[in-house]
C-alpha cells in the first residue's frame, strides 16, 4: 500500500514575542523533526520485517516488499540531505564575522 505524499512544508513568518507560547494546532521545528525521524524509523523497520517475511518463505509479494524497501531509501536519503543542509548551514553561520 502506498501512502499518499504530505503537502511541502510551509516556511511562516518569525514571531514578533520571542516569548514561546503555547497554541492549538500549531507543531514546533522540534515536533515536526521528531515525528519525520520516527516515520524514518517506522519505515526502516517496516522495510526490514518485510524483507526478513521475504526471506523466511512468508506469505509475502515481492512488490511490496520492493516498494517498502525503496521507500526507505528515499526516506534515508531524504534525512541525509536534510542533515547535511544544516550542517552547511551552520557553518555558513559560524564563518560569520560580528
Amino acid at each position: 500500500m502506498i501512502n499518499q505524499i504530505s503537502a511541502p512544508l510551509q516556511v511562516q513568518a518569525p514571531l514578533q514575542n520571542t516569548q514561546p507560547q503555547a497554541s492549538a494546532g500549531k507543531t514546533g521545528f522540534g515536533d515536526m523533526l521528531k515525528h519525520a525521524i520516527t516515520d524514518l524509523n517506522t519505515s526502516q523497520v517496516q522495510s526490514a520485517n518485510m524483507t526478513q517475511a521475504l526471506a523466511e518463505g512468508k506469505n509475502v509479494e515481492l512488490q511490496d516488499v520492493m516498494i517498502a524497501a525503496e521507500k526507505a531509501s528515499v526516506t534515508l536519503m531524504s534525512a541525509v540531505e536534510f542533515r547535511n543542509k544544516a550542517v552547511e548551514a551552520y557553518q555558513e553561520i559560524m564563518r560569520m564575522q560580528m
